[in-house]
C-alpha cells in the first residue's frame, strides 16, 4: 500500500514539475469532453423544444384540415360570380356527423370554422384569424386562459356575440386598455371579449408551421354564432381581385382515448374520409403523435452524428497524450535507468507512467465536464441577447434561441471515454518505459 502511494506521489510530482506541458497535454481531452457535452446538449435541447411544440398540438389528437385543392382540380367545384370565383372545398358538416358515429369513444370531437375577412378595433385592423369552435377546444388544444374565461355551453346555446382573443391580439389591439369587456369587430359584427389566452409557445415554431398560423393571433367565437351570424362564405382578397371561399368546417380535432389508439384510429379515419371523396384532395390529416415519434428518431440520429464528430476531439486528445508521454519517456530515460538500478521493478515503472496518464485524462475529463456544462448554459443564455448586441445583432433574428439540455448520460459517457482514451493511449509509452534495459538507460545522455 505504501509502495503504491509512493508511486502515485512520484507521478504527481513529475506532472507538477512541468505544469504548462501537463496542461497542454490534457487540453485535447478537456476540449474533447467539453465539445461532446456542448454539442449533445444542443441536439437534445432542440429535440426537447421540437417535441414540446408538437406535443402542444396534443399527442392524442388527430387533426383533419380543409385545404384548397390545386386550381385544375378546384375549378370544377368552383362557381363564377359577378366579382370573382366562389371556391367550395373541404370538410362538410355531414363529414363531422359520420366521424362522430364511427368514433363514439373519442374523448372529444371538436370542429373549427374560419369566419370573417378582417378583425378591427377603432383605427386598427388586420386579416381575420377568427374561428368558431366549442368549449371542448380548450382542453383538446391545451389552451390556458390568462384572464377572464373561455367559451361556455351557455354561449353556444344563446349564440352569444362573445369571443376569446389570443395573447398577441390583446397586445396589438389593447396596448394601454383592458381587453376584458371591450369590443372587437370581425367584419361588421361586434363581439364582446370575455377572455384572453395565455401565450402559446407554438408561435413561430415547428408547431406553428404545422398549424399554418400564429396561434397567438387567433380569436375564438362560439361555432353556433359563427354559423348563424357569419355563414359559410369567407372573403379573401382586394377590390377587383378577390375570391370567396365556401368551407363548412375548417378543421376537426379528434381526441383519442389513449396514445395506443392514435395511429390505428388515424388509419381508419383516413379510409372514412377517402371513401367520401372523389379525386379532389381537399382534406389533409395531421397526427402529432406520429410526428412526435419521427422527431424522436431523427433527433437520436442527429445526436449520434454530433457525438461522433465531437468524439474525434477525444481521439485527438488521446493521441496528444501518447505523443507527449513518448517524448517524456525519451527525456527521462536516464531517470528510468537509475530507478531500475536501485531495484525498481518493471511494474513499478509501468505504474508510475500510468498514474501520470490517468491524472492527465481524469483531470482533463473533469475540467472538460465543467467547461461543457458551463458552455451549454452560456449558449442558451447568450442566444436571445444576440439580436440586441452591437455590430453582430443585425445578423440574428429577434426570435433566435438555442435551447440546450445537458443529460447525465452525455456527461458520464464523455468522461468515461476521456479516461479510457487517456489510459489506452498511455499504456504504450508506459510499457516502453518499463521495458528499457537499465544498463542502456544509464548510458543515455
Amino acid at each position: 500500500m505504501i509502495f503504491l502511494l509512493e508511486t502515485i506521489r512520484l507521478g504527481l510530482s513529475n506532472l507538477r514539475l512541468h505544469l504548462l506541458r501537463s496542461f497542454l497535454t490534457a487540453l485535447g481531452i478537456i476540449l474533447g469532453v467539453a465539445a461532446v457535452i456542448a454539442m449533445v446538449s444542443l441536439g437534445e435541447g432542440s429535440k426537447q423544444e421540437a417535441l414540446r411544440q408538437i406535443e402542444q398540438l396534443g399527442a392524442k389528437n388527430i387533426i383533419l384540415r380543409s385545404q384548397k385543392p390545386a386550381e385544375s382540380q378546384s375549378n370544377q367545384n368552383n362557381k363564377k360570380g359577378s366579382s370573382g370565383w366562389i371556391s367550395r372545398y373541404g370538410l362538410l358538416r355531414a363529414d363531422l356527423e359520420v366521424i362522430k358515429e364511427n368514433f363514439p369513444d373519442a374523448e372529444a370531437i371538436v370542429p373549427l370554422k374560419e369566419v370573417g375577412s378582417k378583425m378591427s378595433r377603432e383605427a386598427l385592423s388586420r386579416t381575420s384569424q377568427a374561428v368558431g369552435t366549442t368549449p371542448d377546444f380548450q382542453q383538446v388544444a391545451k389552451l390556458n386562459v390568462a384572464r377572464g374565461r373561455y367559451l361556455t355551453n351557455a354561449d353556444m346555446e344563446q349564440q352569444a356575440m362573445v369571443c376569446v382573443i389570443g395573447n398577441e391580439v390583446a397586445r396589438e389591439f389593447f396596448k394601454f386598455d383592458d381587453p376584458l369587456g371591450a369590443t372587437i369587430r370581425i367584419d361588421a359584427k361586434a363581439f364582446t371579449i370575455v377572455g384572453v389566452l395565455a401565450p402559446i409557445g407554438l408561435a413561430g415554431g415547428a408547431g406553428a408551421a404545422l398549424v399554418g398560423r400564429d396561434l397567438n393571433l387567433d380569436v375564438h367565437v362560439p361555432i353556433t354564432t359563427a354559423r348563424a351570424v357569419m355563414g359559410d362564405m369567407v372573403f379573401r382578397g382586394s377590390s377587383g381581385n378577390f375570391q370567396n371561399s365556401q368551407v363548412e368546417i375548417s378543421e376537426i380535432y379528434i381526441a383519442c382515448p389513449d396514445r395506443d389508439r392514435v395511429l390505428p384510429d388515424a388509419k381508419r379515419l383516413k379510409r372514412i374520409i377517402d371513401s367520401r371523396r372523389s379525386d379532389d384532395i381537399d382534406v389533409t390529416m395531421i397526427v402529432p403523435y406520429e410526428l412526435l415519434e419521427n422527431a424522436r428518431k431523427s433527433q437520436l440520429t442527429w445526436n449520434l452524428v454530433l457525438g461522433f464528430i465531437a468524439g474525434i476531439s477525444l481521439l485527438v486528445g488521446g493521441i496528444g497524450i501518447m505523443n507527449i508521454m513518448l517524448a517524456t519517456v525519451t527525456e527521462r530515460t536516464r531517470e528510468i535507468g537509475i530507478r531500475r538500478a536501485l531495484g525498481a521493478t518493471r511494474s513499478a515503472i509501468l505504474n508510475q507512467f500510468l498514474v501520470e496518464t490517468s491524472v492527465l485524462s481524469t483531470g482533463g475529463g473533469l475540467i472538460g465536464v465543467a467547461l461543457g456544462v458551463g458552455s451549454s448554459w452560456f449558449i442558451q443564455w447568450i442566444a436571445p441577447k444576440l439580436p440586441n448586441t452591437p455590430f453582430v445583432g443585425q445578423y440574428f433574428s429577434q426570435s433566435v434561441s438555442l435551447p440546450t439540455h445537458v443529460t447525465l448520460g452525455s456527461v458520464i459517457l464523455a468522461f468515461s471515454v476521456a479516461v479510457a482514451v487517456g489510459l489506452i493511449f498511455g499504456i504504450y509509452p508506459a510499457r516502453r518505459a518499463a521495458a528499457q534495459d537499465p544498463i542502456v538507460a544509464l548510458r543515455h545522455d
